[in-house]
């Protein structure tokens, strides 16, 4: 049993506010957090105080920990300054969310926030914050000390004596009732800083937690007749408790790194660390604000109406199948997915069970469960008469419906003979109960065993009737999936990866071989498959400088060490010529991490021996500066597809805006994906990423219309991120994890589906049937469709309004921008990353599946994207041309009324210039209100049209299909090339033509036409003249009037300015 501390150092604040009217201030912090306060020492006469003061908070219940608010106030010492003044100088928020454990913190420095408009703050303040678990040492045993305490009964019954126990019981109350949670004491009145004794008087209880409930104890105890009410509440406190974290876990469907710490605590945990707090830093059970999570799911239960989405009569298109499911069911964890009804069977143990074999007294009983035409039969255990199974069966719809019984009999397994029959037990059905989450679980039973008039001993078991929502369907075997381990559904998480940025400043006293004069040195950086090279250094000695930095991926937990040798590469392109001068090894563990952009300090290594020779003597050594940068974001997945945005540091995480919801119902007219038997057959499951998380649902066995009906839930940071979900068929069913780590054979994708959470309106479902479609060599295939529910549940608009305004990635990737080339190389190494680490679990997430999701080839050359591309910049284009288009009907006068509105609407605004552009304005509103009735109803898909994926050539495909290393014939990918040639020959004179134009503007007065340029500047200088005697309203009239006259009144050359224009000089004559 632990209980949870959090650590908060407060290190330094900077650049502060003066408050003291001399230009200085008296700051301290008062750090707020769980109810409990604790402030620093005051600096006197600084602004940029320094104080290296940690502060250590009790968890209450570490469960809810990620919901509370840690406030760091910054106040002026009021004792320090005369007369009335706001002494507050900032503080700072954060949620338990952010905080990482021991051993993973660093400095961050926060803005000071202000608490209303009125205050002036400025300056940020350092902290470093984590959290531990410390173990409870169990109190003594208080047998020894409680005799005394009770052996002078005189005592008792003076009044002086009758104070204490007076106070003793609501210090235990809460145990008794419920685990209420602590309070703070009454906030102090804005910019007067709150009375609290200094953090070096702490109270004793907090520094000895497991003695205070002995210590109060005492108290309590000592009339005789209390002593069975105190030790009656704590029996009936754990069931209730138990029961819900369970449904949760299950409902939900966590991660499993998340999941323990809210499962492992009780009340009768929390007791201990209930008692330690004062009495007057308990608050009211009254004044407990629900939290954020809790305030938006009670949102969440108001579920509003959804508008009907229009039909759509193209197969390739998303279909609305709303009307088919139960859009008004109540609110709960499984409310977007239809119930499945299940028959659980638990088997507990049996006793007493005979032998029926002549050399053992004990047989090798195993139990048989028939329901319908399904058997399934537990595990064996061997050599006992009492055997314990403790095995779960659920048996879906299909099999209830032909079966009016459940048989259940226990046999004794001989080899090479027939099994013996032990005894059975038959139950009907129809009278079987039902059990609806959260009702407890149903107890197991002893039933007697039946079979040929003779009893045979008994056998606990419990059977009911559920859902999927049960909290034992799981892990129980399941008959739609064949019972087979690797079939059930999973949740993945991706590791933590972190951006390393190792700095090779310079080496010295390396060891260079005599024979060469002018070395050639590089230092070769490696991690793990990464290899990376510094350039060749200036300095040729035995001390070289480089002073470059190089960046790597790592992931957590850090498994392999940073290696660095020191060569002479020449540059003849053969790595047999290098000569390794060193080599130094660093583990990651010892690195420091960083979330901004200070220096952090460098360090010297020294350098081995090479190639495994005894290090002896002294080889040198190398200056390097390494930091995790946990201000980036490390970027695994494909730009357009982004699930997540947020820097590795979990300090600078803002708090989750929603929470996203998907509902995998089914899937329906699926293809067969394999033979099997003679038969053709698909065993589909669905993978969904959204964040670091995964999920993975059960395979549904031999099935064309599997139907999953799984709920999972996903913290929503970003709305403009995109959830990916993939359908596969999987071929690794009856094999182990090891036997699928190295299996060559592949599972099969059958279609993808991406839905952007921005496109998606806020508490409202979107039940709708996605079209699951594969691009193939012989073309685009639909494969079947797939029933989706999703909702996207904020708990406040006005902070997703505000996430449009923020930067889309973290503030590094601005102050200090990567490369688009690194970018690109260091995503590629992510992927492979993850990839690698997720086909590690088990059971194995394997790499052809995390490589589809993460879409690990969307920057392979492909002639079919390159015209989708192109197709999608004419669409972008097409507004400016129907513009152009319009002004030409205009001055062509097609239409003669709209021609003369238009000049009187520009002798309007030529008159009124300040009405030109709250016009422009009004004309995009009333635009855009308009467009809002014919909005999108349902989320966007997968387009073929778009993707020119059902109009693309036979031979595109197949070079698109061609990996890196092409595999075809010298003649085939000579044609290829021959066409590649002829694309990029067209490219290059369009961009020709882009060069010239703007030649041609530069030619202007360049003089390099002596007669164009004397005509451009006399003309110049006539159009000043002008101008300076008419009125400039009056020149832009005429000009307006001539450019709109009457086709009458126009001749079919071309203009004499563009007659000019083209006549200007350019340097494309000069191109060789």
């Amino acid at each position: 049993m632990t209980t949870r501390k959090v650590v908060a150092e407060v290190v330094e604040a900077r650049n502060l506010l003066p408050k003291d009217g001399e230009g200085f201030s008296s700051p301290y912090v008062m750090v707020d957090f769980d109810g409990q306060r604790k402030r620093t020492k005051t600096k006197h006469k600084d602004l940029n105080p320094i104080w290296n003061e940690k502060l250590e908070f009790t968890v209450t219940d570490p469960s809810t920990m990620i919901e509370e608010e840690l406030e760091a106030e910054v106040y002026n010492d009021k004792k320090t300054t005369i007369g009335r003044r706001n002494h507050f100088l900032g503080r700072v928020k954060l949620l338990g969310s952010q905080f990482p454990k021991m051993g993973e913190e660093t400095l961050v420095y926060y803005p000071l926030q202000n608490k209303s408009i009125l205050n002036m703050v400025k300056g940020s303040l350092g902290l470093k914050i984590c959290y531990f678990d410390e173990p409870i040492k169990p109190p003594d045993p208080p047998a020894a000390e409680q005799p005394p305490a009770e052996t002078p009964p005189a005592e008792a019954p003076p009044p002086a004596e009758a104070p204490p126990p007076a106070e003793a019981p609501p210090a235990e109350a809460p145990p008794a009732e419920a685990p209420a949670p602590p309070a703070e004491a009454p906030a102090p009145p804005e910019g007067a800083p709150p009375a609290e004794a200094p953090p070096t008087e702490t109270p004793p209880a907090e520094s000895h937690p497991a003695e205070a409930p002995a210590a109060e104890a005492a108290p309590a105890e000592a009339p005789p007749a209390e002593v069975p009410p105190a030790e009656a509440p704590p029996a009936e406190v754990p069931p209730p408790a138990e029961a819900p974290p369970a449904e949760a876990a299950t409902a939900e469907a966590p991660p499993p790194a998340e999941a323990p710490p809210a499962e492992v605590s009780s009340p009768g945990d929390n007791k201990p660390t209930e008692e330690v707090k004062p009495a007057e830093e308990v608050k009211p059970a009254e004044e407990v604000a629900p939290s954020k999570e809790e305030a938006m799911h009670r949102l969440e239960r108001r579920r509003p109406t959804m508008a009907p989405a229009s039909a759509m009569s193209a197969e390739y298109f998303t279909k609305d199948i709303s009307s088919s499911f139960g859009g008004n069911n109540e609110r709960s964890a499984y409310d977007l997915v239809e119930k499945m009804p299940y028959l659980f069977v638990r088997i507990v143990k049996a006793r007493a069970l005979p032998s029926r074999d002549s050399t053992e007294n004990s047989g090798d009983p195993f139990v048989k469960i028939r329901v319908g035409g399904d058997i399934v039969r537990t595990r064996k255990t061997k050599n006992t008469s009492f055997p314990e199974w403790n095995q779960i069966f659920a048996f879906g719809k299909g099999t209830l419906q032909s079966a009016p019984t459940l048989e259940i009999s226990v046999w004794d397994e001989d080899t090479g003979t027939k099994d013996d029959f032990l005894g059975g037990v038959c139950f009907d059905l129809s009278e079987v109960p039902t059990r609806v989450p959260p009702d407890s679980p149903l107890a197991p039973q002893w039933y007697r065993l039946e079979g040929d008039g003779r009893v045979r001993g008994d056998i606990m078991l419990a059977v009911w009737m559920g859902t999927q929502a049960d909290e034992t369907f799981p892990e129980a075997w399941q008959s739609d999936t064949g019972g087979v381990m690797n079939t059930r559904s999973k949740v993945y998480l991706s590791p933590k990866l972190w951006y390393l940025r190792v700095n090779v400043l310079e080496a010295q006293d390396l060891e260079i071989p005599a024979k060469v004069k002018f070395p050639e040195l590089k230092v070769r950086v490696q991690l793990g498959m990464q290899i990376l090279r510094t350039q060749t250094s200036n300095i040729r000695t035995s001390s070289p400088f480089w002073n470059e930095d190089l960046i790597l991926v790592a992931a957590e937990p850090f498994e392999e060490p940073l290696f660095l040798l020191v060569e002479d590469r020449p540059n003849t392109g053969n790595n047999k010529d290098a000569t390794p001068l060193g080599q130094a090894l660093v583990a990651l563990t010892a690195i420091e991490r960083r979330v901004d952009d200070r220096m952090v300090s460098s360090r010297w290594f020294n350098l081995e021996k090479p190639n495994g020779e005894p290090n002896d003597n002294y080889h040198g050594r190398i200056h390097l500066r390494l930091c995790f940068d946990g201000g980036y974001h490390v970027m695994d997945e494909a730009a357009h597809s982004s699930s997540d945005l947020r820097p590795t540091a979990k300090q600078l995480w803002k708090p989750a805006l929603g929470v996203l919801e998907l509902g995998i119902l089914g899937a329906q007219n699926m293809l067969p994906m394999k033979t099997k038997g003679g038969r053709s057959t698909t065993d589909a499951y669905c993978v969904a990423k959204y964040g670091q998380k995964w999920i993975r649902t059960r395979t549904i066995i031999d099935s064309f219309k599997p139907r999953w009906n799984e709920q999972y839930t996903w913290q929503v940071f970003d709305p403009c991120t995109v959830l990916t979900l993939g359908v596969f068929d999987n071929r690794h069913i009856y094999m182990s994890s090891h036997d699928q780590k190295t299996s060559d054979l592949n599972d099969v994708r059958i279609g993808k589906v991406r839905i952007r959470i921005s496109t998606l309106e806020s508490n409202r479902v979107y039940t709708n049937s996605y079209p699951l479609l594969v691009l193939l060599p012989s073309g685009v295939k639909k494969m079947g469709e797939i029933e989706l529910a999703v909702r996207f549940s904020c708990s406040s608009l006005l902070d997703v309004v505000q996430i449009y305004n923020k930067p889309l990635l973290p503030k590094m990737h601005y102050l200090h921008p990567l490369g688009l080339s690194k970018q690109d190389m260091l995503r590629n190494t992510a992927m492979k990353i993850v990839a690698l680490r997720l086909s590690r679990a088990e059971p194995p997430l394997r790499q052809e599946v995390v490589q589809y999701m993460l879409d690990t080839d969307s920057n392979m050359w492909s002639m079919r994207r390159s015209k989708a591309n192109w197709f999608r910049i004419m669409n972008v284009l097409s507004g400016v041309v129907s513009v152009a288009k319009w002004i030409d009907d205009i001055c062509q006068w097609k239409n003669p009324i709209t021609t003369v509105l238009v000049h009187f609407l520009f002798l309007i605004l030529v008159w009124y210039p300040e009405l030109i552009v709250p016009t422009v304005f009004f004309y995009v509103f009333v635009i855009g209100a308009w467009y809002y009735r014919f909005r999108p109803r349902m989320p966007p898909h997968m387009d073929t049209r778009i993707s020119q994926a059902d109009t693309v050539d036979q031979d595109e495909l197949d070079e698109e299909f061609d990996p890196a290393q092409s595999s075809k014939a010298s003649e085939i990918v000579r044609m290829r090339y021959d066409r590649l040639r002829s694309l990029a020959a067209r490219i290059q004179t369009v961009l020709g033509d882009f060069a010239t134009q703007g030649e041609r503007i530069q030619a202007l007065l360049s003089w390099r036409d002596p007669r164009s340029s004397g005509i451009f500047i006399a003309t110049c200088f006539m159009i000043s003249m002008i101008l300076y005697i008419v009125h400039f309203k009056m020149v832009l009239i005429i000009l307006a009037f001539y450019f709109l006259r009457h086709p009458r009144f126009r001749e079919p050359m071309p203009a004499s300015l563009l007659n000019f224009f083209r006549r200007l000089p350019a340097l494309s004559d000069r191109i060789m």
